[in-house]
């Protein structure tokens, strides 16, 4: 492997946050309006309270220990594991596109997979709570 820019790994440790951050403020706003009001969420998304609570609370916890660092990995595999239903909600039951009517499409959600995928592969990176202790 030839790396053009080797200085620039010095930053991986600094970037493996900055996706963390990034993951976890999307994951605990969208998980937290879920679980104020399962009922109203769940018609919007054709699914039961019962569900859009499960999925708002694994939401904000996998936030949570994906921004920590505490169980990143296990976090980031249950986040892709939401993922995955939200993708196949959009291309199975609602008929979205790649890049959807006003960009509402299952491309965002791909995004998010990979995302949590670089988490589990990497465990997170050196900035976690648990290198603390």
């Amino acid at each position: 492997m030839t790396i053009i820019f080797p200085r620039l790994l010095e930053y991986n440790d600094i970037t493996l946050l900055l996706i963390r951050l990034m993951i976890a403020a999307v994951y605990i706003t969208s998980g937290w309006p879920q679980l104020r009001d399962p009922v109203a969420k769940g018609k919007q998304n054709d699914v039961s309270p019962g569900l859009m609570r499960f999925v708002g609370t694994a939401e904000v916890l996998g936030g949570l220990g994906v921004l920590t660092g505490v169980l990143a990995q296990l976090a980031a595999i249950g986040l892709i594991l939401i993922m995955f239903g939200a993708i196949k909600k959009k291309m199975l039951d609602w008929h979205t596109g790649f890049w959807g009517k006003d960009n509402q499409g299952w491309s965002y959600d791909l995004g998010y997979v990979l995302m949590c995928l670089v988490i589990v592969t990497t465990g997170g990176g050196r900035y976690v709570l648990p290198s603390l202790f």
